[in-house]
């Protein structure tokens, strides 16, 4: 009896068995629908089971009881009870007006579906024919039939998805154990067997790509939904699992934008690790609260074999080094009030492999001690995991933890959207974000889009912040600028996506129908658009793509497009000079599995070229004014650039300051820049703010600029995406337009002649602010054993590596923090296995910007110019 699933479910090793039972079960009225060796009965079939059948087991009927009071009959699948011959007839519209690669039952090969129907229902309303009948197609009792292939079921009304029961929350954390956390949460939530979760071959539900199994790591989010009942109450919890491994945190920082929570999972044995400080950076830049929970404690018993006084040494060190980073990274008014404490519950330890877990209020509910834990290593397996499951379950402690900690979404988004979103808190829009209201204006933020292999369809995951989404609703795209039309609308199953008609404000849900990137704000009508999604760290590591036959070029292409939507981490660029098909990444193993997929999953032979390290270009002093003409002598605008100051340039990387222009007064962004150190004249001037560089309007009385401001910043902004040293990005960076002499006739100082003036005018004037080239650096922790100390110093300084801090611990351990340049990194991995025999491992914590040494400027802008096919022509103003 599966209550939170909301089924009967016989589970059987005999596929026959299970097929036979599903035959017998007709004749009581029960059609039921069988995945892999468990059969389910749901809806108005398990109605007729509890009738016709029923159970022997007191506790098990009381249950059934309850599952069928809710049955308010329900849909199985979307088949309409409507023949092929009678739509043809009522249709009157040609069959290519709806699609007909979708829907071909016309021949009788497809039932129409009831997505066809609201397509045609919507064309017929278009061409003002009677649609009242279209509503009888879509409702009446209905039952599961085979039409090609057996399809899951789903229920017309699985949960109440009323907002205060919501709890949406992340789990992140490490490797293999991150996943087994989320199975874990999955079996007790019915969503899976519970004997394969963590199981490397059969479990690991969220591992939706073969690269994730075969190197046994997560590589991209997936969303979980499941149910909780928690002191009598029934607990919609949405859960997005999300990879550990830094190359990936584009993922975490995504995922962030849609929940409220975080579970930041730490090793036992390990303790904090630059992924959990970047962890807790993604989310509490999102104002996202956080929770703890101490993984992999098994270790600390089985393995280093220590006794509980030494493991609660351990969890108090790893508590106080979570607070203190809390303590240092989070807002004022979060540093002392998201700090987590283990008597109040809000830090749990255990073992997600052995699928137990323990927190303080638990114990005291159930009585139960460590030293009881200490004991199950004793046990053999099946009574270790009996006694677990009733006394340390780890579902229970985890969601227990996340109900009593985590807020809901009515209470997360009053805190929340004046962080995340610009707009007007006082306007009817900014009061829907502010208390979640259903009945409000929508708003919904796509944190994911996944493009299915198969069909190319794309389902867009996000954030429902305000109002109620529905099945063919009209919406518009504030950053596309455009209308489109919702398909579907579905809630996660488990992983499974469900067709629902609408939800309301504060669930993690999907959409399909709707053509846009992660990041996009979903309205009604035109929009202040949510913040842009700003990943912690840059894209470092390029290579050239072109495809293997000349002729797959528009495929190559077109697959490189899809690929930068599902995966905004990856940018890819065509140089418009070279035509270059550059694709860029966090690291070399970001690329790597991106390649990959792109062969095994797209199906495209590729070539790549080896690793190129991206740089940037800046400036060390302040410039001339210099004078950038327009094409016809008509036009003149006057440039100043210096460099942006140290005190500014952290307020930036900080995200004290906000990117993006600057539309009308914005008195926050003003304050901001002030405390930053910038003069308060121009702090009121500033006109756009774009990756890490500062564009101000110095002018006065110019009674043209409303009509040409858009045209200066969007070449300012193309100017710092391609400097003048050798076409890299630009940072620090500020630029000041102080006069400008404009013709009388707007159709003497269009777009043809202001583009080549901006661009003249601020390229002239950087190169007379002694331009230089900047080089990524990253700052990475490298962990060995003590005696290979000397040969990873060795190493480090072989590489230009510069040595920041070296700690070494109990057990003949030594961590060495090193800042290294990302150029003398390519192959990095190889060479730390063969200094360190393979035992050592390293991890970034932090990356940055520096000027290259000056013995090498000229040689690298050399080889980035015959790399890109650039001439001096091109270059320099």
């Amino acid at each position: 009896m599966e209550k939170a699933r909301g089924a009967v479910s016989i589970t059987s090793a005999s596929p026959q068995m299970l097929k036979d039972v599903q035959l017998l079960l007709l004749r009581f009225s029960c059609p039921s629908i069988l995945q892999k060796d468990t059969l389910y009965i749901s809806g108005i079939a398990a109605r007729e089971f509890e009738k016709n059948i029923g159970f022997g087991m007191q506790e098990k009927r009381i249950k059934s009881e309850r599952l069928t009071e809710k049955v308010q009959g329900s849909q199985v699948i979307d088949t309409i009870p409507l023949s092929n011959e009678k739509l043809i007839k009522v249709r009157k519209i040609p069959q290519a007006s709806i699609d007909h690669h979708y829907y071909k039952y016309e021949k009788g090969i497809l039932t129409p579906t009831v997505d066809t129907v609201l397509k045609l229902q919507q064309r017929f309303k278009d061409l003002q024919l009677e649609t009242h009948w279209f509503g009888k197609l879509t409702t009446g009792d209905l039952t599961f039939v085979e039409v090609i292939s057996l399809e899951q079921d789903y229920e017309s009304i699985v949960y109440d998805f009323s907002v205060p029961d919501h709890k949406n929350f992340i789990a992140e954390g490490m490797v293999i154990h991150n996943t087994a956390f989320t199975d874990n949460l999955m079996a007790a939530a019915g969503q899976m067997a519970s004997k394969y979760a963590g199981n490397l071959d059969q479990g690991m539900t969220t591992w939706q790509h073969k690269d994730e199994q075969e190197r046994l790591m997560t590589v991209d989010a997936a969303n979980v939904s499941m149910v909780h009942e928690y002191k009598d109450n029934e607990y919609l919890i949405n859960l997005i699992d999300t990879p550990g491994h830094i190359d990936f945190g584009g993922n975490v920082t995504r995922a962030m934008r849609a929940i409220d929570g975080t579970i930041v999972l730490v090793c036992a044995s390990e303790g904090i690790m630059p992924q959990t400080e970047t962890v807790l950076k993604q989310a509490l830049r999102e104002r996202v609260k956080p929770i703890l929970f101490i993984n992999k404690v098994d270790r600390l018993i089985k393995e280093m074999k220590l006794p509980p006084e030494k493991i609660q040494e351990r969890f108090l060190k790893t508590i106080n080094a979570f607070n203190k980073l809390i303590e240092r990274i989070a807002e004022p008014e979060y540093k002392e009030k998201w700090k987590v404490d283990i008597m109040a519950g809000s830090v749990a330890f255990g073992s997600a492999r052995d699928n137990w877990a323990l927190s303080f209020p638990f114990m005291q509910k159930k009585g139960v001690k460590f030293n009881d834990i200490m004991k199950i290593y004793e046990m053999d397996e099946e009574t270790r995991k009996k006694w677990v499951w009733e006394n340390a379950a780890l579902f229970e402690v985890i969601l227990d933890m996340v109900i009593t900690h985590h807020p809901t979404p009515l209470e997360a988004q009053k805190y929340r959207i004046p962080k995340i979103w610009r707009g007007e808190l006082e306007s009817e829009l900014g009061q829907s974000l502010l208390n979640c209201d259903r009945n409000g204006k929508l708003a919904f933020v796509i944190t994911r889009v996944v493009i299915d292999p198969r069909s190319g369809k794309e389902l867009s995951a996000g954030r429902l912040f305000s109002g109620t989404i529905q099945q063919g609703q009209e919406v518009y795209l504030n950053l596309n600028k455009q209308r489109q039309r919702i398909q579907q609308v579905y809630i996660y199953n488990g992983i499974k996506p469900d067709s629902l008609e609408s939800l309301p404000a504060g669930n993690v849900l999907a959409i399909s129908g709707v053509i846009g990137n992660a990041g996009e704000t979903i309205t009604l009508e035109p929009e202040q658009p949510f913040e842009e999604l700003r990943h912690i760290f840059e894209p470092v590591i390029t290579k050239a793509v072109k495809p293997a036959k000349i002729q797959d070029l528009p495929k190559v292409v077109e697959v490189l497009q899809k690929v930068g939507k599902e995966d905004p981490s990856i940018k890819i660029e065509i140089n418009d000079e070279t035509k270059e098909i550059l694709m860029s990444g966090m690291g070399e193993l970001h690329l790597e599995i991106v390649e990959n997929r792109i062969k095994t999953e797209k199906g495209v032979e590729i070539i790549t070229s080896a690793p190129i390290v991206v740089y940037r270009e800046s400036i060390t002093k302040k410039s001339i004014e210099v004078e950038g003409k327009s094409p016809n002598k008509h036009n003149k605008y006057y440039f100043v650039v210096e460099p942006v100051p140290e005190q500014l340039k952290q307020a930036m990387k900080d995200d004290m300051i906000p990117e993006g222009r600057v539309k009308k007064k914005n008195i926050e962004l003003r304050k901001a820049l002030m405390t930053a150190g910038m003069d308060s004249d121009d702090a009121e001037k500033v006109k756009d703010i774009f990756e890490g560089n500062i564009f101000i309007d110095r002018t006065r009385g110019q009674v043209h600029m409303i009509e040409v401001i858009e045209m200066i910043l969007d070449m300012f902004e193309d100017v710092m995406k391609h400097g003048p040293l050798a076409r890299e990005p630009c940072i620090n960076v500020i630029v000041t337009l102080t006069d400008m002499k404009l013709h009388e006739d707007a159709i003497h100082r269009g777009p043809a002649q202001t583009y080549p003036a901006i661009r003249e005018g601020i390229r002239g004037a950087m190169m007379t602010g002694a331009p230089v080239i900047y080089e990524p650096l990253q700052v990475i922790l490298i962990e060995a054993p003590s005696d290979f100390m000397g040969t990873l110093s060795k190493l480090a300084a072989a590489k230009r590596g510069q040595l920041l801090d070296i700690i070494t611990e109990e057990e003949g351990e030594t961590t060495l923090k090193v800042k290294m340049p990302v150029n003398e990194m390519i192959g990095w991995a190889s060479d730390l296995r063969s200094a360190t025999n393979g035992r050592g491992t390293s991890s970034l914590m932090d990356q940055a910007f520096e000027k290259l040494p000056s013995e090498l400027q000229p040689k690298i802008r050399d080889q980035i110019v015959k790399r890109k096919g650039l001439t001096e022509a091109q270059l320099g103003a």
